[in-house]
């Protein structure tokens, strides 16, 4: 049976109850899904600063998942949409690792010029730099953020169904784009929900993840085992254990 590492690089448990409940449902049953939360940082990543405590922690969950006498993981998805620490998570891991923003964009893509609707304004700067550094920003033809967070969204499902159905009606007519993203772990099952009311294929951040995950990744990572290429001061004991790895 495949291994799928999830790492909710917040400390909101209840993020990672939803993101293992519709990771699981999408993996379906030949696929064992473990999702893991950050020990430390933000309950919800909505600025640069969290943003930037996100990607710690997400390599320290990773480091402290695979201290765990579980199975090892054949592929690690970073469940947030933006991906804290996915070049360094990427760099240090032998197995394939994507997030859900890049999952997203790829799963997108495929179907033409794409635009994101996702909540918390500050977000809207900080996924347009991801999209040029992951190579998808002539793909990408806009960010639509609406003012609650994803997890405020979250609190109140059907308050958000309205207002990101209204969202993405607003990005197909002003943008013109063949698939709308529906980006972030809080919203997850939500584009099913407004699917029936946008003319375009509404992308739900988690199920791309999920399918990511169950692909063949044609190019293999080029590290044999788990490690960083430094030693470590001030971290955790995990992340010190793999810092003192021999690099393959």
């Amino acid at each position: 049976m495949r291994q799928l590492l999830v790492i909710n690089p917040n400390t909101s448990v209840s993020v990672s109850a939803l993101l293992q409940q519709h990771v699981q449902a999408a993996a379906g049953s030949h696929v064992a899904v473990h999702t893991t939360t950050a020990r430390f940082g933000a309950p919800y990543i909505a600025c640069e600063a969290s943003y930037a405590v996100a990607a710690h922690a997400a390599l320290d969950a990773w480091a402290h998942a695979l201290a765990q006498p579980h199975a090892q993981p054949d592929a690690v998805l970073i469940g947030c949409f933006g991906d804290p620490g996915l070049m360094a998570l990427r760099e240090s891991c032998p197995v394939p690792v994507t997030g859900l923003a890049e999952a997203s964009f790829i799963e997108a893509a495929r179907h033409g010029r794409f635009a994101i609707v996702t909540g918390g304004e500050r977000w809207g700067p900080m996924l347009q730099r991801l999209a040029q550094a992951l190579g998808h920003s002539h793909g990408l033809a806009g960010i639509h953020t609406v003012a609650p967070t994803g997890a405020q969204l979250a609190a109140d499902p059907e308050a958000a169904r309205a207002l990101l159905a209204q969202a993405c009606r607003d990005v197909v007519r002003q943008m013109g784009v063949q698939a709308v993203i529906l980006g972030g772990a809080g919203l997850a099952g939500m584009a099913a929900a407004v699917q029936p009311q946008v003319p375009v294929p509404v992308i739900d951040s988690v199920v791309a993840g999920a399918s990511w995950a169950l692909r063949a990744h044609p190019v293999p990572p080029e590290r044999k085992a788990a490690g960083f290429d430094v030693g470590w001061v001030g971290v955790s004991g995990e992340m010190a254990a793999l810092g003192r790895v021999s690099v393959c």
